[in-house]
């Protein structure tokens, strides 16, 4: 499902069960020193889904430590992102040469929690996501919407080493593509971040249990932004 998302020279690599024998390296291993059991087993299976896109493009295994808000920390080589929820691990990775960054996201395709909405979504979200539910209610268009800023915000922290907040970023729905256009609405702080990403598009796709979305931000599209 994911591969269909990103470009072909993107590598994507998806299971619904947790790969047993996986041996972490010292490095991630640290990182889940106290882990409970179900943070361990997202934790290893989203890393040997990261190894078998890094055989796939040509790379030896690298461990993959978490850093800032849990963002992935990759070879120089390589930019990616990796994602879990219940019964399906994913890692998607580009080389560095022709991606900026790449964002994605898996949810389960049921409704977001009573409230949620209201934190994550504008007011033109709002409206869309429940015309939309109201129109085709067989796709949880509120957790779609919530998985597309995911994947907005893993494609953003790359490109710029900021974080973004839930309200700094506009997206708009293409049921019908597929698709999703995202417009940052966040203000210049720094020097520098005039050329920040102003826009991104990708896609997405559920298999009716599990809702997928993605973006592959080109190095070209970043030094022209």
């Amino acid at each position: 499902m994911l591969s269909s998302l990103l470009p072909p020279d993107i590598v994507a690599v998806e299971t619904l069960t947790a790969p047993v024998g996986v041996t972490l390296f010292p490095e991630e291993e640290h990182c889940v020193r106290d882990a409970v059991a179900k943070r361990r087993t997202e934790f290893t299976a989203v890393r040997w889904c990261a190894r078998v896109a890094m055989a796939r493009l040509g790379l030896p295994p690298a461990p993959v430590v978490s850093g800032v808000r849990g963002a992935p920390g990759w070879d120089p080589s390589i930019v990616g992102s990796m994602t879990h929820c219940v019964g399906y691990h994913a890692a998607a990775l580009g080389l560095r040469e022709h991606y900026a960054s790449v964002g994605i996201d898996a949810e389960p395709d049921r409704p977001l929690p009573e409230g949620i909405i209201e934190v994550v979504a504008l007011e033109p979200e709002r409206r869309q996501v429940e015309g939309l539910l109201r129109t085709r209610p067989h796709t949880s268009w509120d957790r779609l919407l919530f998985s597309i800023k995911e994947s907005v915000f893993k494609t953003w922290y790359p490109a710029t080493g900021r974080e973004l907040g839930f309200e700094e970023a506009l997206i708009t729905l293409d049921p019908e593509a597929s698709a999703f256009h995202a417009r940052i609405l966040a203000r210049p702080e720094l020097p520098g971040d005039e050329y920040a990403p102003r826009e991104f598009t990708g896609r997405w796709a559920t298999d009716g249990k599990v809702l997928v979305s993605a973006i592959a931000y080109t190095a070209d599209a970043l030094v022209t932004a």
